[in-house]
């Protein structure tokens, strides 16, 4: 999403803030996040800076915001929301949804059901590369755990969220290593090590917490079933495809259409629907996701009208003046990637765009490049995990298929919490290292 920006511009910054405060005002407003048409609080946003910059001509912003909201990365977004949906629907209307609530309640004790989520969205955010990925390859498999009783729908998304957030920012193939490590110089492998010292602390000290709370949750710990519904292993088909493939590395758009073409299988050998049907239960998928598919789209274009306006370089800068002892440069660096990821709504951009000022702040201050990358990777990844209009909120709450209070959900992913507070020892502990 880079261009070439204006001069520094800090009242670009206002279609974002009115964006925001209106998501935040209906949230407060209407008890939900997710009440208010999020696409209408972005098209807010975007009226917004239509006016701001108005110098420019309405053609050429419009002709801005259409070049911001077909970027590659904003448009592979929208495409994974769709096939996601289509996928969701399809291998709901089958019953496969249910055969893996049935299996949870033969052989999973509640008490590990938030752990195990945790571990399970872990390893393949982590095997794949991608927090979106691991979030649309597992909520609708969570989406089926909400209706076991006494269960915390909350604490079961925000470790579906934070699982799929460790991997993110650990991974190998992830996008925003391959931006951290090549945009400051350094190693994968030695990125990797550092950021292990940060994640895994937190990532252990979370299933710890989740194990805890589930006991003190679900005290019997016995099974559910009363053992009268078979159960149709055949179903897990569709399932294992999408986690096998995506943990392969296979494209996510042919591991999802891959994944629904199985349970269109399975539903005309049940009856279930015929051609007709089946297409058409295709399209509903697609219809399910169009709010997000907007969101996605509104987002980048408005993100792009901000940093041509200079919004993104007055951030930069006024990073830059804060930065002058090596404590404030690990803080300052961490501080700028979250800044800008929270206007743009996509960590590996944040990444890209700050990277540049990252990389002078460091060879200054004497931080070394493995701790700069890692510091870009972790700081965008905590914040792209608990902003409401995030790629991976949006889609863990819609996929959910249930009434999730988006303040409790993220008050419960500890993981980003703990990573958060891992962080701040790493920083404080790189402070004290000698300039």
């Amino acid at each position: 999403m880079s261009t070439e920006s204006k001069k520094a511009n800090g009242i670009a910054l206002l279609p974002l803030i009115i964006f925001v405060t209106v998501f935040l005002w209906s949230g407060i407003q209407y008890g939900s996040f997710y009440e208010f048409p999020a696409p209408i609080a972005v098209l807010i946003g975007t009226i917004t800076a239509f006016a701001i910059f108005y110098r420019n001509g309405i053609n050429e912003n419009v002709n801005g915001f259409i070049r911001g909201a077909g970027n590659p990365n904003i448009l592979i977004m929208c495409l994974i929301a769709l096939f996601s949906g289509a996928f969701s629907v399809v291998t709901k209307s089958i019953g496969a949804t249910d055969t893996f609530v049935e299996i949870t309640k033969n052989y999973l004790s509640l008490q590990f059901l938030y752990a195990g989520v945790f571990v399970i969205a872990s390893f393949l955010s982590f095997a794949s590369g991608t927090s979106v990925g691991a979030v649309v390859s597992l909520a609708p498999i969570a989406a089926g755990f909400v209706s076991l009783p006494n269960v915390n729908v909350e604490l079961i998304a925000g470790s579906l969220l934070g699982g799929a957030m460790f991997g993110d920012n650990l991974s190998f193939i992830s996008d925003t290593t391959i931006a951290a490590t090549q945009s400051q110089g350094c190693q994968m492998k030695d990125k990797f090590r550092m950021n292990g010292k940060i994640a895994f602390p937190a990532s252990i000290l979370t299933t710890i917490l989740l194990i805890i709370i589930g006991v003190s949750i679900h005290p019997s710990g016995h099974s559910l079933s009363t053992g009268d519904t078979p159960i149709q292993w055949i179903n897990l088909l569709p399932y294992i495809s999408v986690i096998v493939l995506a943990t392969a590395g296979l494209n996510v758009f042919v591991t999802f259409l891959i994944g629904t073409i199985l349970s269109g299988i399975l539903g005309f050998w049940y009856g279930t629907f015929d051609f007709l049907g089946y297409c058409k239960t295709f399209f509903d998928g697609f219809a399910s996701m169009n709010d997000i598919f907007l969101v996605f789209l509104f987002t980048g274009g408005l993100a792009y009208l901000i940093e041509r306006e200079g919004g993104i370089s007055f951030l930069t800068q006024k990073i830059g003046k804060f930065v002058n002892t090596k404590g404030r440069a690990f803080f300052g660096i961490g501080f700028l990637v979250a800044l800008i990821d929270a206007a743009v709504a996509n960590n590996t951009v944040a990444i890209v765009i700050s990277a540049p000022v990252a990389k002078k702040i460091s060879e200054q201050y004497k931080i070394s490049p493995i701790q700069t990358a890692s510091i870009l990777d972790i700081s965008s990844c905590i914040v792209q995990g608990i902003i409401p209009y995030g790629a991976q909120v949006l889609l863990l709450i819609k996929l959910l298929g249930t009434d999730v209070n988006y303040s409790s959900m993220i008050a419960q992913s500890f993981y980003i919490w703990l990573l958060l507070l891992c962080m701040i020892v790493f920083f404080l502990k790189g402070a004290k290292s000698k300039e």
